[in-house]
């Protein structure tokens, strides 16, 4: 069942739990599909929840939904895609809440805590690119591209990558929902464009990438490909429920590259990029990034150590790109 947010808030969050649960979520398809995986998810671990009809989906228009027109960035950043799903959690409107992590800021409100990830997607990017384009070279991803092409994309960090291979291409805000970005694409008004491919995959739209970039060519945002919940500090039960869905290795990858992105504490403005993964042996590689918007500056290291070290690497890592960066990148 869908519903708009209304009602007057619960205000003992303490008392015995009643059904239905709510979920709140961004109401664009993609985001609607991972709350509905999630429930899926959910419902297999504690199958009477199926049958009780235990959830209601609650569609929240957040602030990055309603601006469409200009970049994250300029509005207030990423947290501008959670803030008003997180006053409703607050306030007891809904019970918890389904989020891509890369749109979670790293410090969450009082009271709110991410309580459960959810087995990773592909974290890569993929490459988008329209019908007057060549076809592109995984060794050299943007050699089909004309010289001075336009690129449609409202991410610093997939810019600043970009731009600093090639330095001629021109980037325009693209903002909308993955089906609208790709219409654009389509549509003649930008030469190509870089999404998920994440999201592509949960769509049934992974074969409109042209090519997906390796990680080391295009450093994946931290938490992409990532589904995390949150709830309230205080809803101890739920806390617990969730905690029994939580993928382990999703868990290890996420500490690390949120811990990177703390550390770093860039502002809106700064594009940052982090990509953790557990090798064979369960070492954890992460590698992170951090340059200019234009792509004139770029510091790109990796380092190794064990998972149960997540946040600790991840914070030693982001403290180290720092330090080695000019001042002004994080103005």
């Amino acid at each position: 069942m869908s519903s708009a947010i209304s009602g007057p808030p619960r205000v003992n969050h303490a008392r015995k739990r009643s059904l239905p649960l709510r979920v709140g979520t961004r109401a664009s398809p993609l985001a609607l599909w991972q709350t509905r995986h999630f429930l899926e998810i959910l419902t297999r671990f504690c199958p009477v929840l199926r049958a009780m009809d235990a959830f209601e989906e609650h569609a929240i228009t957040t602030t990055g939904d309603a601006i469409q027109n200009r970049r994250l960035a300029e509005i207030g950043g990423k947290g501008l895609f959670a803030k008003e799903i997180h006053e409703a959690l607050a306030d007891g409107r809904v019970d918890f809440a389904v989020h891509s992590l890369k749109d979670l800021e790293t410090e969450l409100p009082p009271g709110i805590v991410l309580a459960c990830t959810l087995r990773r997607e592909d974290a890569r990017d993929a490459l988008i690119l329209g019908q007057n384009t060549g076809q592109p070279d995984p060794a050299d991803p943007y050699a089909c591209l004309p010289h001075g092409a336009v690129i449609g994309s409202s991410s610093l960090r997939r810019q600043a990558q970009m731009l600093a291979v090639r330095p001629d291409l021109q980037v325009v805000t693209l903002r909308g929902n993955v089906q609208t970005r790709l219409s654009r694409v389509a549509g003649g008004e930008v030469a190509g464009s870089l999404l998920a491919l994440a999201g592509l995959r949960r769509l049934g739209l992974e074969d409109r990438a042209s090519l997906v970039l390796d990680p080391e060519v295009m450093v994946p945002a931290a938490g992409q490909g990532i589904v995390g919940i949150t709830t309230r500090a205080d809803d101890v039960e739920l806390r617990e429920m969730l905690s029994a869905i939580e993928d382990q290795e999703a868990a290890a990858v996420s500490k690390a590259e949120r811990a990177l992105l703390a550390a770093l504490d860039g502002s809106c403005r700064t594009p940052i990029g982090g990509h953790a993964r557990l090798l064979p042996d369960g070492t954890l590689r992460l590698t992170g990034m951090v340059a200019r918007e234009d792509g004139s500056f770029l510091l790109k290291r990796e380092v190794l150590g064990d998972a149960g070290d997540a946040a600790r690497i991840g914070q030693a890592l982001g403290e180290e790109l720092r330090a080695d960066s000019p001042v002004d990148i994080f103005g």
